[in-house]
């Protein structure tokens, strides 16, 4: 596997579509090990850097995972979902371009649309609307989960890290896409993010009114640092969330079944939306 010289894209942005394009098409297979950073530097001519950069896009896409001093190994649940991605940046490519997501923090939400986003001022996108709404939970309110293992009581210390977390995140995308709107590259552009008084155990993407990504978080126990004390809590995995795809049929009627799945998450969705959501404190 080598890189096209020709290819107008950058060097990072090759080296995913290209390790991304092995795993999905099974050259690598689930449980296989990657070539380390060095045989990747050999093949590819690329810094550490470069590698290491790309190889994070692919564990937050869910199709590797990296076991310090094993190396970066291809996960068993990547041979079936469709990445988010590609998807994602894919659909700024329309002149309307209109992104709902509900989930626990909107991190990987975040980190998907930088890519496009950037791009967008760069020139090689140029939608005329962007709407991106996200719905995630308020963390003023004592949670169900994540939870304390000992007793399953709500942690509040844990409630605070992920407001630091949200607020973080929500506020780049909200700036970066006002900047884009401000600067003149799209004439209509919003990004807002609400709050419900409940904890997502799913995440949903719905993308330009026609494509579904929705998968289920994993609930594990695990040891996390808090206040400077190690804490057993059940928290959510979204990064172990396996994301399956659907894509409405927009020239055959919408009655097959992933149209109606499409069709009703957008209802559940501009329910909520309208309803118990409120803007984020």
């Amino acid at each position: 596997m080598t890189l096209d010289p020709d290819d107008p894209r950058g060097r990072l942005e090759q080296l995913i579509s290209t390790l991304r394009a092995a795993i999905l098409t099974g050259v690598y297979a689930p449980g296989e090990r990657l070539p380390t950073g060095l045989q990747m530097e050999k093949i590819y001519g690329m810094s550490r850097q470069t590698i290491s950069k790309a190889i994070k896009v692919l564990q937050e896409e869910g199709l590797v995972i990296s076991r310090q001093g094993s190396g970066t190994w291809v996960r068993a649940a990547s041979a079936r979902p469709v990445g988010l991605r590609p998807q994602l940046e894919a659909a700024f490519e329309a002149e309307n371009v209109e992104i709902d997501f509900a989930g626990f923090s909107g991190e990987t939400l975040h980190g998907a649309l930088i890519e496009p986003l950037d791009k967008i001022r760069y020139g090689r996108y140029a939608p005329k609307r962007i709407e991106i709404r996200a719905i995630v939970p308020d963390t003023r309110d004592p949670w169900s989960l994540p939870s304390n293992v000992e007793d399953l009581s709500d942690n509040p210390a844990f409630r605070a890290r992920a407001q630091s977390i949200i607020t973080r995140h929500s506020l780049a995308l909200v700036e970066a896409v006002d900047e884009l709107q401000s600067l003149g590259l799209v004439p209509e552009a919003k990004a807002e993010v609400r709050v419900i008084r409940s904890v997502q155990l799913f995440k949903l993407y719905v993308i330009n009114r026609t494509e579904l990504f929705f998968g289920f978080y994993p609930i594990r126990a695990r040891s996390i640092s808090l206040n400077g004390d190690d804490q057993e809590i059940y928290d959510l995995m979204g990064k172990d969330a396996t994301l399956f795809h659907h894509q409405a049929d927009t020239e055959g009627g919408g009655t097959d079944t992933a149209s109606l799945y499409v069709k009703e998450a957008l209802t559940w969705f501009d329910s909520v939306w309208t309803t118990v959501a409120l803007p984020m404190p």
